[in-house]
């Protein structure tokens, strides 16, 4: 843009000695750039005639104003540069996206001067929705969310030029109501009996209002800090979880930090009582200030909470090689652990002339029991529900005691340890009170499951050249080669006969199952978009399917298994959680219950985390395990929508009424569309029907039940969708077609909302 002559109208402000005039002329000019960056503004200057003197308020813009000061009529030239990059194409735009499905988006970057074609992707939701707008990936890959806006807008910026980027529209919609699977029950083929304790939940960050919406039948006292309780000082120690310090009572516990108060708000409730029983060696002395990795003693650690360290030093100290730091670990010798702790070792088997009452109250373990049972009575009283503890877990996850706990434990757990420890530690329990339960040895890690910690350990370690957990198994080897939890049976099976009582009543693992997605664990975590709700929704089948295989979990390879391979790749295996618990119990220790007393699928927060719970109890109450506890995700009144999970089997009609006791064989043509599950309630004969809808379209099934009585002619339908997350709502009436000609099963068709959770219930 050139001028010399400003337009008429327009003032000029120049300097004329110290005064500033106003004056026909233009000295304020406007400058537009329609294509391209304005780098400047310039007029020429005389020496002599000094017509021009500067330029004010000039920035480098599309837009500009600016003055000039000048004595004379000159010429301003405004100089710009055209764009390198000028524009960014997104396409398909606009766009649809079906919910549930994915969108592939590209993007064309456009200029004079392009040398990176690269873009970063976004995606918002509208403005002000509260609702995830769901991912896309560095590839442009759109993945919806659910529940989903009615729109959203996927962006892709240019790597070149951060300034320039281009959107499309996406309209996002449900899929169109279809027809789903064929459903069945048959109420003549009673199944099994359904333990209760498959509902029960743990009482980590377990609050009173979320107890009576979910009514769980068992209460857990458990988890890492559990494991070094001192029940006569009430104090603990968070080991690795919050810089190995010592506290008073278990914070976030179930009623309140002390044990009495969880026994006491368990039996309140009508709640039976899960303990932890330390086996591991240790518990907290009396300081409840005290930690293991000070920062005097060990300086240079990566964080402290006041002078207690995490127990981690960074690359490059102390010999630490490893980019994300190296643990520190205490000393066999036992003086760091003396900071904090008190040494108590699990009770060793005594001879079966020895194992007496008076030799029980003695140990650790027996005084504990035996404070309980004088202040509550025994754990599980003939004929009625008990007050006092009803089960025992012999401590916490073994094969982290050499991490979560290496401040005391720095070596790790073996064989004859857990084994050992878990036999001497029962008998003690048992002998002060022969009515509570054992369960045990509460092991959490897949390879920990088939090898010790020491094997696994050994294997990382020394394993060569694939330095996988089963590549030098030393432990196992030394025991005849039998699986860790298989031997552990078989020696709980041993003592039973060595001591004329049951060790032994629950095998219990803990199964975080959850397939990984893009790299993460879907457990544990927010619900996330449609194909991470896929993921966990689908991964339940870890439990029980023979088809379902997941990378996590590869056959253990040992030198007897029947597709050991000496590749580093192991084969896959279908990890059947339950099937494989009870064909371990069959054959090694016939008549021990099963027990998964932690698991977590994530998405507690949404519908998807409820539906996938649902799902869980269901596949629990078909598969005949006899024990569950759900592990939170964050406190429990945070993730209502899994609270409502468990009030569809134990609180349906907020009056505690629950799903059926005896199993009812049931089956879904789908399951990964509808789930069913089928349940006789002896005390009243009633039919219950749970039907999990996990797709994210309405679907319309007819559900076929068999032996039903002919006057059934409706169901009570509760449902539990998105649309209300705060209530299950029902009951309304759903028509029941009894049987009728050639037809020899009662029938309801009906539709079963999108990720959604229905429960039926008809009189028989």
């Amino acid at each position: 843009m050139n001028s010399t002559n400003p337009a008429s109208g327009v003032q000029i402000s120049y300097t004329e000695g110290n005064t500033t005039v106003a004056q026909q002329g233009k000295t304020s000019f406007t400058v537009t750039v329609n294509s391209g960056t304005l780098v400047g503004l310039s007029a020429p200057s005389s020496a002599s005639g000094n017509t021009f003197s500067s330029w004010t308020g000039c920035t480098s813009a599309t837009t500009t104003t600016c003055s000039v000061t000048v004595t004379a009529s000159t010429t301003v030239t405004a100089a710009y540069t055209t764009p390198a990059v000028s524009s960014v194409t997104v396409t398909p735009n606009p766009a649809s996206a079906t919910i549930g499905g994915t969108v592939q988006f590209a993007a064309t970057v456009s200029g004079s001067a392009v040398t990176n074609n690269a873009v970063t992707w976004t995606v918002a939701a509208p403005s002000g929705s509260s609702l995830s707008a769901g991912t896309i990936s560095s590839s442009g890959l759109y993945t919806t969310p659910y529940p989903a806006p009615a729109t959203v807008t996927v962006t892709a910026t240019s790597v070149q030029d951060t300034s320039v980027s281009g959107s499309a529209a996406v309209t996002l919609s449900p899929p169109a109501t279809a027809t789903g699977p064929t459903l069945s029950v048959d109420v003549s083929n009673q199944t099994h009996a359904i333990n209760p304790n498959i509902y029960g939940m743990n009482g980590y960050l377990l609050d009173s209002a979320s107890a009576v919406t979910a009514n769980p039948t068992v209460v857990r006292w458990g988890g890492d800090a559990t494991s070094r309780y001192n029940y006569k000082l009430n104090t603990t120690n968070s080991a690795s979880d919050y810089y190995f310090e010592n506290f008073s009572g278990e914070g976030g516990m179930w009623g309140g930090g002390n044990y009495t108060g969880f026994i006491t708000a368990s039996s309140a409730a009508g709640i039976q009582s899960l303990m932890t029983m330390p086996v591991s060696g240790w518990v907290t002395n009396s300081s409840t200030t005290a930690c293991s990795f000070t920062e005097s003693k060990f300086p240079g650690q990566t964080s402290y909470n006041g002078s207690c360290g995490s127990g981690i030093v960074p690359e490059g100290t102390d010999n630490c090689t490893t980019s994300g730091g190296c643990d520190l670990f205490g000393d066999t010798a036992g003086t760091v652990a003396a900071l904090t702790s008190i040494s108590n070792p699990a009770p060793t088997p005594p001879a079966a002339s020895d194992a007496t009452l008076t030799w029980a109250q003695s140990t650790w373990a027996g005084g504990w029991v035996s404070s309980i049972q004088t202040a509550y009575g025994p754990g599980n009283p003939p004929g009625v529900t008990g007050k006092s503890v009803a089960i025992w877990d012999l401590d916490n996850e073994p094969a982290w005691w050499d991490a979560v706990h290496r401040d005391v434990h720095p070596v790790a757990s073996t064989y004859d340890e857990v084994t050992n420890g878990g036999i001497g530690t029962a008998l003690a329990i048992k002998k002060v009170d022969p009515t509570a339960q054992v369960s045990g040895p509460v092991i959490d890690y897949w390879w920990n499951y088939f090898y010790s910690k020491k094997d696994i350990e050994s294997g990382w370690g020394s394993g060569g050249p694939c330095y996988e957990p089963w590549g030098n198994p030393v432990d196992r080897n030394a025991h005849g080669g039998v699986p860790m939890i298989e031997y552990y049976l078989q020696q709980m099976a041993a003592a039973e006969k060595t001591y004329g009582v049951r060790l032994l009543d629950y095998l219990d693992i803990h199964a975080y199952m959850a397939a990984t997605y893009n790299g993460s664990s879907v457990g544990l975590s927010a619900a996330g978009d449609t194909g991470v709700q896929q993921a966990r929704m689908n991964s339940t089948r870890a439990y029980w399917d023979p088809t379902y295989t997941d990378p996590n979990f590869p056959q253990p390879n040992y030198t007897t298994d029947p597709n050991y391979t000496s590749s580093c790749s192991t084969p896959l295996q279908a990890p059947q959680a339950i099937p494989m618990m009870q064909a371990w119990v069959a054959k090694d220790y016939p008549g021990t219950k099963t027990s998964i007393d932690e698991y977590n699928f994530g998405g507690l927060e949404s519908i998807n985390g409820a539906v996938t719970q649902a799902d869980v109890l269901g596949i629990f109450g078909r598969e005949g395990l006899d024990m569950g506890m759900f592990w939170p995700t964050t406190n429990d009144n945070q993730q209502i929508p899994g609270n409502f999970a468990f009030a569809i089997y134990r609180n349906y009609d907020g009056k505690q009424s629950t799903f059926g006791d005896i199993a009812l064989n049931s089956s879904s043509v789908d399951q990964s569309q509808l789930a069913v599950y089928g349940g006789l309630r002896s005390k009243d004969g009633t039919v219950t029907i749970v039907v999990i809808n996990k797709t994210y379209g309405d679907l319309t099934a007819t559900l076929s039940v068999n032996a039903l009585s002919t006057s059934t002619t409706t169901a009570q339908a509760y449902l539990y969708s998105n649309a209300n997350l705060s209530q299950i709502a029902g009951p309304n009436s759903v028509t029941v077609t009894p049987p009728s000609g050639s037809v020899t099963t009662s029938a309801i068709s009906t539709t079963f909302p999108a990720q959604s959770i229905t429960l039926l219930t008809m009189a028989n």
